[in-house]
Formats: structure tokens, C-alpha cells, sequence
């Protein structure tokens, strides 16, 4: 007996499949978003020397994600201010001896960084290897970055430009191991097409499908390909050009968008020789969107300073400089993890944190779970309040894995202008919090 279907099973299947994939893209996109905890915001823009000054970046307006930028003169009016400001910010300074991009312990404090098109060797030289060494360490230790045009440039490990000519090899960043080659396309578009299951489809549904029309490019890049067509180990395709004038330049079917994430603690890093950061609508603004959500889903799950142990005083009183991240301060807005485990037929567990005579000014809190890393919103077992001194007690807790985590409350109070943003406030905050934490079994 052949099946025929009726006019409401045809409905059904015409229009249940998209109202599922936009829920499916709903819950993706909150998905990644709830994940945002333990940092002190979600993206921070660089617009820095050499580098188009942005004061906005509308797909971070459009997922409702917190924001700061610096923004410099133009290059003909780069002045000592820039530089200053520059070097205080993304290198370090007396007031944030790692920079604003680093937690004193070396965790990300903003869980991606954007970087502009612009000037990718003057940019490079202008933050030096300092700034390249910051950089590494936000991306090693768990930071996302997200790259266009120049971004994607100073992010690789050089340049090969429309002679087939290697350049900067030494001071691009290399947070991708691989060479982005100069497109030689200037002020044009083009279209960009997902790869098949692309990753950055699970946020939106594009009503273009895999196509993408009438994205800027202007002198960009593309993922170098060697004479086998590999890219480097570990490198994602997400998208390439579909551009038909292949007599003026052969970009045809060349990786437009990439992605690379070294390991499991470590953040993704996600490049795109094209400039779709300045949509302010359709496609092109979803497809700056779905990179900065798959750059912070490549977060990677928090970190366990350590074990503690019945009667042990651990003292988180180290500074950046001593290298002990594992024992160091706590930055605003952070948490730092402990697990414990908890024995059999325990009646009570008591944990206790306290701060050093500097840290009273500070407001520290405390939660606990069974079984996995606790944040504020996933237990109700938790002590919060003024002060850096605070106590929880368990009763008859069940013997396994507990996890206790220390938040800092305090953070700094963010100012905007001319040049993007500046901090007022409690500053110290940003060398960390020293404190001591505690356990005891009943």
C-alpha cells in the first residue's frame, strides 16, 4: 500500500523543520553564553596602533555580551599616549603588572579577544615581544581570540604575500602555526561559503544556506595550503571564497575563515582573511557572531588549583611574578576551583577562607558542589557577603568529590572615552587578592 501524505503532514514537514533549527540555534547560542562565568567580561577589542580604531562591534550588541576596547589615533597621529596606553593595557603596567587580557595567575580574564584589520607588522612591532608573549599565554591558557584581516595576519606565524614572498616571521604572534597568504584583492567583496557542517551554522539559521554574499575584503588573506593541499595539524575550515573572477586572482575555493585550538586547555582561535566585523545586519552580522560563539565555546573547563586536605592552610598569597599560578592571588570577577574529597560517613565538612590584612577592602565569597566545579548560579551552598573572611558548613555531605570554589566580588569600575576604556576604583585589585582557604572534616 503506497503512502501518500496529507496537506497537513506536507505543513508539518514544510515548516517544523526551520521553527527547529531556529530552537536548535536558540539553545546553542545559550548554550555557549551561560558558559561566560568566572571571567571579568566576555570580549576585549583591540583597535590598537596601526590598527582600525573601532568604538562598537555590533555582533557583540547583538548577542548581548560585555564589552571593552582600546581605540588609537590613526597611524599618521600615532602619539606617546598611544604607545603608553597601548603597553599599559595589553603588556602590563605598575597597576596590572600582566595587562588587562591576563588574570594574575595567567587565566584569561576576557574569555575572547578581537582584533582589528589594519596594519598587521606595524601593530606586531609596535607591541613587541611583550605583547606577543601576552598574547601566547591568553591563548595557551584558555583565551579565545578571533582575528580578521590584519587579526588574522599577526595571529599566524607569517605572511606570504601575492609573490609567494615569507614575511614576519618573528614578530607575528603564531597563535596558529600556519603562514596566511595575501589574497592581493583591495577594497571588494566577496562571497564565502560554510564548509558542509561547519561549526558556525549551529548559532543561526543563515537564510543564504553555506553562502554568505558581499563581505569587505580589503587585502586580506587565506590560509596557505602546501603542495600535498594540507593546512597544519589541528587547523578547522570553516568557510571559503566563492569568487568567480579567478583571471584576476585564484582565491576560488581557498579557506576564507579557519580555526585552530592547540589543546584542551587552551582557548580557540578562529581567522577570517575577510571583514564581516562591521554588519550591522543580516548574514554577514550572524557570521561575525557565530565566530566570536565558537571562539568562546572553545573555553576550556575550569582549572583545579588543587586537592585540599583535612587541617591544611592553603595560602593563595603569590604574586604574577612568582610564577606559582597555582598558589597565586585572585583577579576581579574570578573564580578559583579546589576539590575535596570528602570521606565516608562524614557528618559535617567546614570550609573556611580568610584574607591577609590587605585584602579587608575586598569582598570575597564562597560555594560548594558535589561532583563538579561550582559557580554561584549552580548551587544554593554558598557564603556570601562583605568581607574577604567567610565559613560554610555541609552537613552529612555524601562521600565522593566536592568542589569548592573562592570568587572575588571586587572589581573595577570602567570608564569610556576618547580612547576606549580606562579604569577608576579599586585598581589594586587587578595585582589579585591574597587569601588563605581551608577544610575540616566532623
Amino acid at each position: 500500500m503506497k503512502y501518500f501524505p496529507s496537506i497537513v503532514t506536507i505543513a508539518v514537514l514544510l515548516f517544523a523543520t526551520p521553527n527547529a533549527e531556529a530552537r536548535s540555534s536558540e539553545k546553542n547560542r545559550a548554550e555557549v553564553l551561560a558558559k561566560g562565568r568566572g571571567f571579568y567580561k566576555d570580549v576585549f577589542m583591540d583597535g590598537g596602533i596601526a590598527l582600525t580604531s573601532r568604538h562598537s562591534l555590533p555582533a557583540t550588541t547583538l548577542l548581548g555580551l560585555s564589552m571593552e576596547y582600546f581605540a588609537s589615533a590613526s597611524v599618521e597621529q600615532l602619539s606617546e599616549r598611544d604607545t603608553t596606553l597601548q603597553t599599559n593595557i595589553l603588556c602590563g603596567s605598575e597597576q596590572d603588572t600582566n595587562g588587562w587580557l591576563l588574570y594574575p595567575d595567567g587565566a584569561p580574564r576576557f574569555r575572547a579577544i578581537y582584533v582589528n584589520g589594519g596594519s598587521a607588522a606595524k601593530h606586531a612591532k609596535s607591541l613587541g615581544s611583550t605583547g606577543r608573549e601576552r598574547l601566547q599565554e591568553y591563548v595557551a591558557n584558555g583565551g579565545s581570540y578571533v582575528g580578521t584581516c590584519a587579526g588574522a595576519f599577526i595571529a599566524s606565524a607569517g605572511s606570504i604575500n601575492t609573490k609567494g614572498e615569507l614575511k614576519n616571521t618573528k614578530r607575528y604572534w603564531q597563535l596558529w602555526p600556519g603562514y596566511a597568504e595575501s589574497t592581493g584583492l583591495r577594497k571588494s567583496a566577496t562571497t564565502l561559503r560554510l564548509e558542509r557542517r561547519s561549526p558556525l551554522a549551529r548559532y543561526f539559521d543563515f537564510e543564504g544556506g553555506r553562502d554568505i554574499a558581499d563581505v569587505r575584503h580589503n587585502g586580506g588573506c587565506y590560509a596557505h595550503t602546501e603542495a600535498d593541499d594540507k593546512l597544519p595539524e589541528g587547523t578547522e575550515p570553516l568557510a571559503r571564497f566563492l569568487f568567480d573572477n579567478t583571471a584576476k586572482v585564484g582565491i576560488d575555493g581557498e579557506v576564507a575563515i579557519w580555526a585552530y585550538k592547540q589543546s584542551d586547555r587552551s582557548g580557540r582561535v578562529i581567522l577570517c582573511g575577510s571583514h564581516p566585523e562591521g554588519a550591522t545586519k543580516g548574514e554577514r552580522l550572524k557570521l561575525m557572531a557565530s565566530m566570536l560563539l565558537y571562539a568562546m565555546e572553545g573555553n576550556p573547563k575550569p582549572q583545579i588549583k588543587g586537592t585540599l586536605s583535612q587541617g591544611e592552610v592553603r595560602e593563595m598569597n603569590r604574586r604574577t611574578e612568582d610564577n606559582d599560578p597555582d598558589h597565586t592571588r585572585i583577579g576581579d570577577r574570578q573564580y578559583h576551583h579546589f576539590r575535596v574529597d570528602v570521606p565516608n560517613h562524614c557528618k559535617e565538612l567546614i570550609i573556611n577562607i580568610d584574607g591577609y590584612e590587605e585584602a579587608k577592602k575586598f569582598d570575597l565569597s564562597l560555594c560548594a558542589k558535589r561532583g563538579e566545579a561550582a559557580f554561584h548560579d549552580n548551587t544554593l551552598l554558598k557564603s556570601v557577603g562583605r568581607g574577604c573572611r567567610k565559613s560554610l558548613t555541609i552537613k552529612n555531605p555524601k562521600a565522593g568529590a566536592w568542589y569548592l570554589s573562592v570568587f572575588c566580588e571586587t572589581t573595577v569600575s570602567p570608564l569610556t572615552g576618547k580612547y576606549g576604556t580606562t579604569y577608576k576604583g579599586k585598581t589594586s585589585v587587578l595585582n589579585g587578592v591574597p587569601y588563605k582557604v581551608s577544610i575540616q572534616y566532623k
